[in-house]
C-alpha cells in the first residue's frame, strides 16, 4: 500500500500500526518528494535522511510488537533553531555555521518521537527568527508552495512551505511575534502557538526570552491537536506555570458551537479588504457571533516591539561587538538600533503588556466568547522582493507588517490557533481564534468548527500535479 502525497499524520498512524503500510515506506516516500518538490520551494537546511529510516525501522519495530504511539511513522521536522543531535543549530544564521554540533535533541524533538513520529530534519528560517518575510540573506528566499514567486512568510518559513508543499505532514516552528502565525497564514497550514511557557523551549536557540513559544503547524486541525497533544507531554525546561494548569486533551475536536468574538476598531483599520473579506467567509460557520472593539492593541504592538528589540539586542551583542558583518545586514541593524533603547522605554513597555493583556481578558469576561476571530495577515502572500505594502492609504515598510494582526497578542502570551481561509485558486488567508491563557484546546475546536464547515489546507496544484506526475 502507498499512501497519497497530502496523507494526514493521522491518517499515516492508522496505517502503520494497523500493518498496512510501514514507517519505512512512508518516510522513503517523503524523502523522495523532498528531493522532488524542495529544489523550488527550498524549506529545508538539513535532511537527516539515514537518522530518519532508522528512527521508521524503530518504528516498525514497536508496532509490531503493540506498541505504536499516536503519530506512529509521522515525518515531521523543525525549524533550524531545534537542536538535533551531532548537527549545528544554525538559527538561519551564517555566524552559528562553526558552533559545535548539538549533544542532544530539543525537548520537542524528543517529545515527538516518544509518540512515534519521525524526524526529517531542520527547516529554513529567518536569521536568529527576526523575519516576517522567509527572505533570507544568506540561505536565499523560502518560496510559497502556492506561488514560487510570493514570499512564505516568516520566521518559520521552511515549516509553513514544507508542511504545504507535503513534505513534512507536520512541523515545529517558533513564535515571538507571529512567526507561525505568518507563515501559517501566507502558505495555507493550520498552526498553534500555546500559551507562554506551556510547550518547553529546552534545546532551542532564543530570540526574546519572555516571547518566545514554540508550536506545531499541520494540515488539519486533528493532526494539530495530535500534534500538540504529543509536545504537551513534556514538561517547560524553563517555565513552570504549566504545572497550575492541567492539559486539557484537545481531541476529540467536537464540541458545543463556539461564541466568537469578532475583533473589529484596529483590527479591521488595518487589515485589507481582502482579508475582511476571507474573515467575512470565515464567519458564516458560526452562529454565535458577538461584535468586539477592544482598545489599546496598537499600543500592546509597540510594547511587543520594544521588548523584542531590546531583549534580543542583549543577547546578541557580543557578537555583534566582534563581528557585526556577519549578520545580515537588515536583521544587525535593528539589533543595534535595539541596543540603544532607553531603559524607561523598555520599563514602560513591560507595563503596556499587563496593561494590554488586562484589557483583553476584561473583554472576554465581558462577553463570555470561547475565541476572538481576527485576520492573522493583513494581505496574502506579497511578491519576493517586495519592501513595501500599503495598509488603510499608508504606505509602510512590508518586513516588520506583515506581522501587524500577530504582534498585539504576542507580548501577553496567549494561545491562538492560525486556519486558513481560501478556495483552490486563491492565495491562502489564515484567521487567528484567540482563547484565554492555558485554553489550547477550546481554540483547537474552534479551529475543528471552521474546517468542518470546509475551511482547510488545500494543495498547492503545481506542486500536488509534479507529485501525481512522478508517481
Amino acid at each position: 500500500m502507498t499512501l497519497p502525497p497530502f496523507a494526514t499524520a493521522a491518517e499515516i498512524a492508522a496505517a502503520v500500526k494497523a500493518g498496512t503500510v510501514t514507517a519505512r515506506a512512508v518516510v522513503e516516500d517523503v524523502l523522495d518528494r523532498i528531493e522532488t518538490v524542495d529544489r523550488a520551494v527550498n524549506a529545508y537546511s538539513e535532511v537527516t535522511a539515514e537518522r530518519a529510516l532508522v528512527q521508521a525501522d524503530a518504528v516498525d519495530a514497536a508496532c509490531a510488537a503493540g506498541r505504536g504511539g499516536p503519530l506512529a511513522g509521522v515525518p515531521f521536522a523543525v525549524k533550524n533553531l531545534c537542536d538535533l543531535t551531532g548537527l549545528t543549530t544554525i538559527a538561519g544564521a551564517a555566524i552559528t555555521r562553526d558552533d559545535p554540533p548539538a549533544a542532544a535533541d530539543a525537548d520537542l524533538v524528543t517529545a515527538l518521537e516518544a509518540a512515534g513520529a519521525v524526524c526529517l530534519g531542520a527547516l529554513h528560517m529567518g536569521e536568529f527568527a527576526y523575519d516576517f518575510t522567509g527572505e533570507n540573506a544568506h540561505y536565499g528566499a523560502c518560496r510559497n508552495p502556492h506561488d514560487p514567486n510570493r514570499m512564505t512568510g516568516g520566521s518559520s518559513s521552511g515549516s509553513g512551505a514544507a508542511t504545504a508543499a507535503g513534505i513534512a505532514p507536520i512541523s515545529v516552528g517558533s513564535d515571538t511575534n507571529g512567526s507561525l502565525r505568518v507563515p501559517a497564514s501566507l502558505c495555507g497550514v493550520f498552526s498553534l502557538k500555546p500559551t507562554y511557557g506551556r510547550l518547553s523551549r529546552g534545546g532551542t536557540y532564543p530570540f526574546v526570552d519572555s516571547l518566545d513559544h514554540l508550536g506545531p503547524l499541520a494540515r488539519t486541525s486533528e493532526d494539530l491537536a495530535l500534534a500538540y497533544e504529543a509536545l504537551a507531554a513534556t514538561a517547560s525546561s524553563r517555565d513552570h506555570a504549566w504545572a497550575h494548569h492541567a492539559v486539557e486533551p484537545a481531541l476529540p475536536l467536537a464540541g458545543p458551537p463556539a461564541r466568537v468574538g469578532v475583533l473589529r476598531g484596529w483590527f479591521e483599520d488595518n487589515a485589507s479588504s481582502e482579508a475582511l473579506d476571507r474573515r467575512d467567509r470565515a464567519l458564516a460557520a458560526f452562529e454565535d457571533t458577538t461584535d468586539m472593539t477592544i482598545e489599546g492593541a496598537a499600543e500592546g504592538r509597540a510594547a511587543a516591539y520594544l521588548v523584542t528589540n531590546a531583549e534580543s539586542s542583549e543577547f546578541h551583542l557580543p557578537r555583534l561587538r566582534s563581528d557585526a558583518a556577519a549578520f545580515d545586514p537588515d536583521t544587525r541593524d535593528r539589533f543595534l538600533a535595539g541596543a540603544l533603547l532607553p531603559a524607561a522605554w523598555v520599563a514602560r513597555a513591560q507595563r503596556v503588556r499587563r496593561w494590554w493583556l488586562d484589557k483583553v481578558m476584561e473583554a472576554f469576561a465581558a462577553t463570555n466568547v470561547d475565541v476572538l476571530l481576527v485576520p492573522a495577515t493583513p494581505f496574502t502572500a506579497p511578491a519576493i522582493g517586495q519592501k513595501t505594502l500599503t495598509i488603510a492609504g499608508r504606505e509602510v515598510p512590508l518586513r516588520p507588517n506583515l506581522g501587524l494582526l500577530a504582534q498585539p497578542f504576542s507580548c501577553i502570551g496567549l494561545p491562538v490557533v492560525t486556519v486558513p481561509v481560501f478556495e483552490p485558486g486563491e492565495l491562502p488567508l489564515g484567521m487567528q481564534l484567540v482563547a484565554r491563557p492555558w485554553r489550547e484546546a477550546t481554540a483547537l475546536r474552534a479551529a475543528g468548527q471552521l474546517e468542518a464547515a470546509g475551511f482547510t489546507a488545500h494543495a498547492p496544484v503545481a506542486i500536488a500535479e509534479a507529485l501525481r506526475r512522478v508517481a
